[in-house]
């Protein structure tokens, strides 16, 4: 070795990561700002996305053209984390925001976790971060989310079944789950249709089969201590996810991905009455804005009682803060 060289084992990377981790962890927690009791509300359900030309050569930018033109979103590109946490700042809402770790089933380069984590512990003010992990890791999966939990302030998992091409009731996924429940966290569950792929060739490969809500019944009470949502209107399984919730005392709903206006009516009841305790305002961000999302929520017959359960209070026990 030459004069002034050096080499780092793999050992010796592995400490400096866990060290960056701790640091990374400490000052999150040092500055930890977020208060639940003075923001208006919570979204459960915001997707963090990176810069435009990220993903120049995986095929990500034709997926998010396809996802406005759905959407009608107006945007050529979706917000990065700055500004989404700008854009919740000013409307005073606390935003839990993710990704989806989907790089096996359709070739998208995955957005770190830890970067992530460390973007949003820049605006620890207004946002929640939870991770992603493809359930196809496995033991590697299992390690990586208690690390992001203990040393990165995960703060709960997001799963997309669809995008993520398995079965949530598959046994692969239950030493991942088994992670998630001993850190006490909550995982949440994409169900339904997706617009993922909507209207393009052989819908991108979508499968919508793996996302019926109906899997996590099984998830349910395989570990009952670990806190389920399950995301969406879950088109064309409404039913089946009211049933599941109003069954299981682990499992909650978020009413994110769709304009309220749209919402199927027994949707509602269950939401006013059975399962006013167990549902959470969730916009999808940036698919649907909460500014729109809030708007067209006031024009539903809600109950003023249950309007905060909805908008905050469930969030807050989901996460437990």
């Amino acid at each position: 070795m030459k004069t002034g060289e050096f080499h780092l084992d793999r050992c010796t990377i592995a400490h400096k990561l866990l060290d960056f981790g701790q640091l990374l962890s400490q000052r999150m927690f040092a500055n930890a700002m977020f208060d639940p009791d003075t923001v208006a509300a919570i979204d459960i359900h915001t997707h963090a996305e990176e810069p435009c030309g990220t993903h120049a050569d995986d095929g990500y930018a034709e997926f998010q053209a396809g996802m406005q033109k759905y959407f009608r979103t107006g945007r050529d590109w979706p917000p990065a984390i700055p500004e989404t946490a700008a854009y919740f700042r000013e409307r005073n809402i606390g935003a839990v925001i993710f990704a989806v770790d989907c790089e096996r089933e359709t070739g998208f380069r995955r957005y770190d976790n830890e970067a992530i984590a460390e973007e949003a512990a820049e605006h620890s003010d207004i946002l929640i971060p939870f991770a992603s992990i493809d359930p196809a890791k496995g033991k590697a999966g299992a390690r990586e989310a208690r690390r992001l939990v203990e040393h990165f302030g995960m703060r709960g998992f997001k799963f997309h079944p669809t995008m993520q091409g398995f079965y949530p009731n598959d046994r692969s996924a239950y030493v991942l789950y088994e992670a998630i429940a001993e850190a006490g966290v909550p995982a949440l569950f994409h169900t339904g249709q997706t617009g993922v792929g909507s209207g393009m060739p052989g819908g991108m490969g979508m499968r919508l089969k793996y996302s019926n809500p109906m899997y996590l019944d099984d998830v349910a009470v395989d570990f009952p201590e670990m806190t389920i949502v399950l995301a969406h209107p879950s088109f064309p399984w409404q039913e089946e996810a009211l049933s599941v919730a109003n069954h299981k005392p682990n499992v909650y709903i978020d009413l994110s991905g769709w304009s309220p206006k749209y919402f199927p009516p027994i949707l509602v009841r269950y939401a006013n009455s059975l399962l006013r305790h167990k549902v959470l305002f969730g916009s999808d961000w940036p698919a649907i804005t909460p500014d729109r999302w809030l708007a067209d929520f006031e024009t539903l017959n809600i109950k003023d009682e249950v309007k905060p359960l909805i908008l905050k209070e469930n969030a807050r026990k989901v996460l437990g803060i």
